[in-house]
């Protein structure tokens, strides 16, 4: 297992990895640069950080190796692709979900769930996913900084 830290305008990031992909990306405090090891994933990973960061959609994803249900990887799947400075709804994942499994309907909770226990923040774009009154509703690393990565990727934090 590898680890790291990284300075963002938000707040340490702690990145983590293994040989197959990151499998961890959270804001966390410092960890001691002694505990700390890198590999290639968390290095693309940084690379990832400096360019969204800088203000820009990367083009690229790094590798990732997230433990989960195949409910939560559904979900997360559709984070990814939700394009740079865009949003979508709770209910519109769970709209998508539900035409892709051919239900009748999914609930837009069990989407919240899962987009509440996304453990690669940022690079699974769950800060992008705002309520159905447009609202922006809870973020497990504060409201506050949801709209910080909202105001980045409209080009109006800077």
């Amino acid at each position: 297992m590898y680890i790291a830290n990284y300075g963002s305008p938000f707040g340490n990031i702690v990145l983590s990895a293994d040989e197959k992909g990151l499998t961890e990306l959270s804001f966390k405090e410092i960890i001691p640069p002694e505990e700390t090891s890198e590999n290639e994933i968390i290095t693309q990973t940084k690379k990832w950080l400096d360019i969204y960061f800088g203000g820009n959609a990367p083009d690229f994803t790094p590798p990732l190796n997230l433990k989960a249900t195949d409910f939560r990887r559904r979900v997360w799947k559709i984070l990814l692709e939700i394009p740079y400075g865009k949003t979508m709804t709770y209910g519109e994942i769970a709209d998508k979900l539900a035409a892709e499994s051919e239900r009748g309907r999914m609930s837009a909770q069990a989407v919240g769930g899962a987009v509440g226990n996304n453990p690669a923040a940022i690079i699974i774009p769950c800060h992008r996913v705002i309520g159905s009154d447009g609202g922006l509703t809870g973020y497990r690393w504060g409201i506050s900084r949801k709209k910080a990565l909202l105001d980045l990727e409209r080009g109006s934090f800077y």
